[in-house]
């Protein structure tokens, strides 16, 4: 990652700790702007100073922060966004990365966790944005009726335009890159999310189903994005099994 200073935006109406999280970011070497509703988060989002990375709170004043990181996706703006939310609920859960989050943490959290997980979401970013189209090993990739076009983040699915986070994508690349290979979640972890460690393996699972769900006719019994018990994933381009 470059030496320049990356600019966060944390969307968060609980003032204090809106107070704490940019002391602490800025602390670490960011740039931090704070909004407090989701209107003025999307003007901020809107204008010309572009952000590295979202620190969304799901409770707002006005509309919740999974309706903004709605609208966000399907406006094109693609900044990686970390959801936080004092639901623990499962469906919260998922409706979150559903709405498009690249993460999302349950209140309480812990700083440092928060702090790495900004560093990893900035770390996927920065390789996105400094490696160049020709080194990347997959720019396009056609199965089970879908065309994705990794440079333009382009996507249709039997010929419906689908919206992908970067994440999705990334994931969806080191995949076409090892068809058929055993990818454990330890190894998606580092080379995906750039984290190591256990602790995140159901980010992992979560992100699986939001593979299947663009890409399978029926996600309830997966043809391309398949389990494999006790080891991990493998991507099947042709659907069928070896």
């Amino acid at each position: 990652m470059s030496g320049e200073r990356r600019r966060l935006l944390v969307v968060e109406d609980e003032e204090h700790l809106a107070r704490g999280l940019k002391l602490n970011l800025e602390l670490e070497g960011y740039e931090v702007d704070v909004a407090s509703t989701a209107k003025e988060a999307g003007k901020r989002l809107l204008g010309p100073d572009a952000y590295d990375a979202i620190v969304l709170d799901v409770m707002l004043p006005d509309f919740d922060g999974f309706e903004l990181c709605g609208r966000l996706r399907k406006a094109g703006n693609f900044t990686p966004v970390i959801m936080l939310t004092a639901r623990s609920a499962a469906e919260d859960r998922v409706r979150g990365l559903e709405a498009g989050a690249d993460d999302y943490m349950v209140k309480p959290f812990s700083l440092d966790e928060l702090l790495a997980r900004v560093r990893s979401v900035l770390r996927r970013r920065a390789w996105e944005q400094e490696t160049a189209p020709a080194q990347r090993a997959t720019r396009r990739l056609e199965f089970a009726g879908a065309l994705v076009d990794f440079d333009r983040h382009e996507v249709t699915v039997r010929g419906e335009p689908r919206k992908l986070t970067q994440l999705e994508l990334d994931l969806l690349r080191y995949f076409a890159d090892n068809p058929r290979r055993v990818l454990s979640r330890s190894e998606l972890l580092e080379k995906v999310w750039k984290l190591r460690g256990q602790g995140y393996s159901r980010t992992v699972d979560n992100f699986i189903v939001r593979l299947r769900r663009h890409f399978e006719e029926d996600p309830s019994k997966p043809r391309f994005f398949v389990s494999v018990r006790g080891a991990g994933y493998k991507f099947i381009p042709d659907g069928q099994g070896d």
